[in-house]
């Protein structure tokens, strides 16, 4: 089913983006600004300093006035694979897995053998000439690099004797280097079920990293599944005829609608996968024992005990009957379907199950086994082999070394694990890495009566992990919220993109263990000396929305709140209590997160007195006074739920005397369920400060009230609520596609760098990158000697700043290296001898690369900017307050790249000196637009950029708004990219 073969020769290149618009320069003065290039002077195209006229001692003439950030046209960030982009697992349509990865010269007999299968006419289709099959092995075989042509294979079958099953290529067009011809070649058997998209994205990726912008696909008329698969891919098209053949061009950079439709495309065939896995016809408990103190006879009997609404069959070679169920002796003897296998055998034995499995048609394993790759090199040698052939029969597997997992549906009611607890049914979702752990978890939640729809304990991760998790739960209609144990990441990029989507539909809530590794990595610059160890968490979790619990704990005292009440719609809290103690505890409680307790409205107020009494307090909290009856509750609950003053409440009551628990309960039920009706959708949280609490929950209809021991962890959850629903309603945000980026000239010189080993940057070459990228620099001047300073200042106009050139003494401030208000010639020899003579008298002369002088820049408000490269998360951007005072003060934040748009904003509003950059107490405010700016280009840098691994704007100097900011002083660091050594152009198998 596929198109006409490629000719001629072929390339894929850099990361997909939308390529700007080509931009014409503008003359000199007019505010606008023309596409950096290479030949450009350093006087141009940069921005200056505060406006002439200030008093400021400046020549760099007047502010380039920027398009606006949300007139900028938007980037679309392509799809982000599961495992490699190149090479991993793949779903099909239908939810069987398969591998993926480039063709290899050594592959001939597996093509010959897949053409072999493939019907004269899907190769026709394929080889338009009816080519002989020999020759199509050898068309197939074509290996070059990628920027000419590139093919991918899809395998399934056992790993030792895998079988081809479709193939995609792309040949870069001789006659346009913009354009690659594509193909495809799907086996017979498999047509239909997805692999020709499949490809198709996979190449479009892949081609466009290599500069290639169009595929174009030569096809018959009559090949209406291909013409299918092209016009459905979401990439823009055009078609037309040509001698006697349908030509479809396709636009392959990515679009919101080719980026909407894969990732529509990967849930489906993700949750198809996963489905036999959650609901079984049929389960086969391998290695099912009759020692009740055996982990297979606790499975078992989990199974039965829970009435699991599905047969199940207990594998076991030495007996005929399990727990007085007949018993098989082999996978293989199962009469009847099965769709999932729970693997409870020794770990050596593991392997011949899973070719039993794969043989019987099993969909979906748990395997229980311990003994895999958390115990060293020779057991991740195994659960490699366990993951290949686990994909090679198309199966998905949960595990190994895991507790099993659990779905609570009453359709269902599976417990395929042995934990002695099986959870009440609800509508929350929770995946632990933790086993030993996760039987805790469940009995934790039973206690709590916290409902739960489905749990996983996913042991190693070794196939299915949080992410494809995450993409089942997000339209289970038995899911309301997600619950994480998190102790590692294998690919956090995807799992920020999926928890960005799905956090707009159900809260996500996590526990990430391994907060405080100990020590961090030597660092070379101010930005990686303050990314410690769990900087990229932290910001992952903000920019994708997840509601981060710091202890497990936590994680349920959130949970009873997100799975049982409406969001607050904002901050402004109402305490009710009988005691003043509580109340003011709750009153701090909820200050310190960040919310708000005002006072009620007047007509609160008025109508508190009418029944109150006169010693009341009729403030926030508001104290009904120890002799508060149950009648007290109802009616000031009811008022401040219909008071708009206030957008949660939260109700305390501590035992006074004979006071009746359950009679205050019940009032408080009443006036919710009143409030309810007449239409207030507000949160409402209990807190019972009793010894022996409630004995009944807090419940009206279907909807639960929670209940907390203290005020203090009530006011916590309440906050990350809150913080959540900020972050719901929020926009989206987007990428702006600057039109003035020469990209191909920042790659040149950091690659060329790279060439030469890597390293800092010297000045010259870090000032080439800022200006192709359009950050806006103080005119500099970089020179080898004294009188060379000298005339660069003379052109300059005095004072300048004279600076020490490194690639290795990072920071200047160490070595007196920056010397300021430099007036006449006589003090800039001064500065540019007095700096030798220190590196000389450290014996460190040798290291001095030269100068850097600068013109004066005085006033405006000293940032810092800057880039550490997370071996995992891939670059995390700073920002903060800046000059000498960055790592002493550590007001900086952290996010994760790409930024957006909304992503920017929040970083400049997030550091504690945000109050500096509004202005204050006569401090002139900043630009704040041009410093979002900013941190939007370096972000778009270091991604189309990847061999840069560490960069430092400091200070860059923001002036009020409208004249825009500076960068006064920078440092780039790169080195050579390895294959696969980012996660944003080769994630690892696995992930969080």
């Amino acid at each position: 089913m596929n198109s006409r073969p490629p000719h001629g020769d072929q390339t894929a290149g850099s990361p997909p983006t939308v390529p700007p618009p080509p931009s014409p320069a503008q003359p000199a003065g007019d505010g606008s600004r023309g596409p950096a290039t290479a030949g450009r002077g350093t006087g141009q195209n940069q921005a200056a300093g505060p406006a002439a006229g200030d008093g400021g001692h400046h020549r760099t003439g007047g502010t380039p006035r920027r398009a606006g950030l949300a007139t900028l046209p938007a980037l679309y960030p392509a799809p982000i694979p599961q495992d490699g982009l190149e090479a991993g697992r793949v779903l099909l349509r239908d939810g069987t897995a398969a591998t993926l990865r480039p063709a290899r010269d050594r592959d001939r007999p597996l093509v010959a053998e897949f053409l072999g299968r493939v019907s004269d006419q899907s190769l026709m289709r394929r080889f338009f000439a009816g080519e002989s099959r020999e020759a199509a092995v050898e068309s197939l075989l074509q290996v070059g690099p990628p920027d000419e042509r590139y093919t991918l294979l899809v395998l399934v079958g056992d790993p030792d004797h895998p079988r081809i099953v479709a193939s995609g290529t792309y040949v870069r067009d001789e006659r346009d280097p913009d354009a690659a011809e594509v193909a495809f070649l799907v086996e017979d058997a498999y047509q239909g079920r997805g692999l020709g998209t499949l490809l198709l994205e996979r190449l479009a990726l892949i081609a466009a990293r290599h500069g290639i912008r169009r595929f174009i696909a030569w096809t018959q008329p009559d090949n209406r599944r291909m013409l299918e698969v092209l016009r459905a891919s979401g990439f823009e098209a055009e078609q037309h005829h040509r001698d006697g053949y349908v030509v479809v061009s396709l636009d392959v950079q990515p679009s919101p609608e080719s980026v909407e439709r894969s990732e529509m495309r990967d849930r489906i065939a993700t949750v198809a996968s996963l489905r036999p896995l959650f609901r079984p016809r049929g389960i086969a408990v391998v290695g099912a024992s009759r020692d009740p103190g055996s982990i297979g006879y606790r499975i078992l009997e989990a199974l039965v005990m829970n009435r699991y609404q599905g047969p199940v069959y207990p594998v076991n070679p030495k007996a005929g009957v399990v727990g007085s169920i007949p018993a098989y002796r082999s996978v293989l003897d199962i009469p009847g379907p099965v769709d999932l296998a729970v693997i409870a055998v020794p770990r050596d034995a593991v392997l011949d199950v899973v070719d039993q499995c794969g043989a019987k048609g099993v969909r979906g394993l748990v395997v229980i086994t311990a003994g895999f790759a958390e115990t060293g090199a020779e057991g991740r040698e195994l659960q490699e082999r366990l993951v290949a052939k686990v994909r090679g029969y198309g199966m998905r597997m949960v595990g190994p070394n895991c507790l099993g997992l659990i779905n609570t549906a009453p359709d269902v009611r599976m417990n395929a694990s042995f934990s002695p607890v099986f959870p009440p049914h609800g509508r929350v979702a929770m995946s632990s890495q933790s086993g030993a752990l996760g039987l805790a978890i469940l009995e934790y939640a039973r206690d709590l009566g916290l409902g739960l729809s489905t749990f996983v304990s996913v042991g190693n991760k070794a196939d299915v992990s949080g992410n494809d998790l995450i993409q089942y739960w997000e339209d289970d209609e038995d899911t309301d919220l997600i619950l994480l144990y998190l102790e590692s990441f294998g690919n956090p990029r995807r799992f920020a993109r999926l928890a960005r989507r799905v956090g707009r539909k159900k809260p996500i809530l996590a526990v990430k263990a391994g907060r405080t590794a100990a020590g961090t990595k030597a660092a070379g610059s101010h930005t990686a000396a303050l990314a410690a160890s769990d900087t990229a968490v932290e910001a992952l979790f903000r920019q994708a929305g997840v509601i981060r619990a710091d202890t497990l704990e936590d994680m349920f005292d959130i949970a009873a709140l997100l799975a049982n009440q409406p969001l607050p719609a904002g901050p402004r809290v109402a305490v009710v209590t009988n005691a003043g103690g509580p109340g003011i505890l709750a009153t701090d409680a909820l200050a310190a997160a960040g919310l708000e307790v005002p006072e009620p409205s007047p007509a609160t107020r008025e109508a508190l007195r009418r029944f109150l009494p006169p010693a009341a307090s009729l403030g926030n909290p508001i104290d009904m006074i120890a002799s508060a009856t149950a009648e007290d509750y109802r009616q000031t609950l009811r008022a401040v739920l219909a008071d708009p003053t206030f957008d949660a409440a939260l109700v305390i009551f501590i035992p006074v005397g004979l006071a009746d628990v359950d009679g205050v309960a019940a009032a408080v039920r009443d006036a919710v369920a009143e409030a309810r009706e007449a239409g207030h959708h507000k949160p409402v949280l209990a807190c019972f400060m009793s010894t022996r609490g409630l004995r009944q929950p807090l419940a009206v209809g279907d909807e639960r009230i929670p209940s907390y021991r203290f005020p203090e962890s009530a006011a916590r959850a309440l906050a990350k609520a809150y913080e959540y629903a900020r972050w719901r309603r929020r926009p989206l945000g987007r990428i702006p596609a600057h039109p003035d980026l020469d990209i191909d000239r920042a790659r040149a010189i950091c690659r060329e760098a790279a060439a030469r080993g890597g390293g800092w940057l010297p000045a010259e070459e870090v000032d080439g990158v800022l200006e192709a990228f359009g950050l806006p620099r103080v005119p500099s001047r970089f020179v080898r000697d004294e009188e060379a300073a000298v005339q660069a200042a003379e052109e300059l106009g005095y004072p300048v700043v004279v600076k020490m050139a490194s690639r290795t003494l990072v920071h200047k401030t160490e070595w007196d290296g920056v010397q300021l208000n430099l007036e006449d010639a006589g003090a800039v020899r001064a500065a540019c001898r007095g700096i030798r003579d220190r590196l000389a008298a450290a014996g460190r002369a040798g290291e001095l690369d030269g100068f850097v002088v600068q013109p004066m820049l005085p006033g405006g408000t000293e940032l810092v900017v800057g880039v550490t490269e997370d071996p995992l998360f891939g670059p995390l951007v700073a920002f903060g307050l800046g000059g000498v005072h960055v790592e002493i003060l550590q007001d900086v934040v952290f996010r994760i790249t790409p930024l957006t748009d909304v992503d920017a904003a929040e970083m400049v509003r997030s550091i504690r000196g945000y109050r500096l950059l509004e202005g204050y107490r006569g401090h002139p405010p900043a630009d704040q637009e041009a410093i979002q700016d900013v941190l939007l280009r370096v972000s778009r840098l270091v991604e189309e950029v990847p061999e840069i691994a560490e960069l430092d704007i400091n200070p860059l100097k923001a002036y009020e708004p409208g004249r825009g900011c500076y960068v006064i002083d920078a440092r780039i660091r790169v080195e050579p990219e390895e294959p696969g050594s980012r996660q944003r152009s080769a994630p690892d198998p696995g992930d969080a």
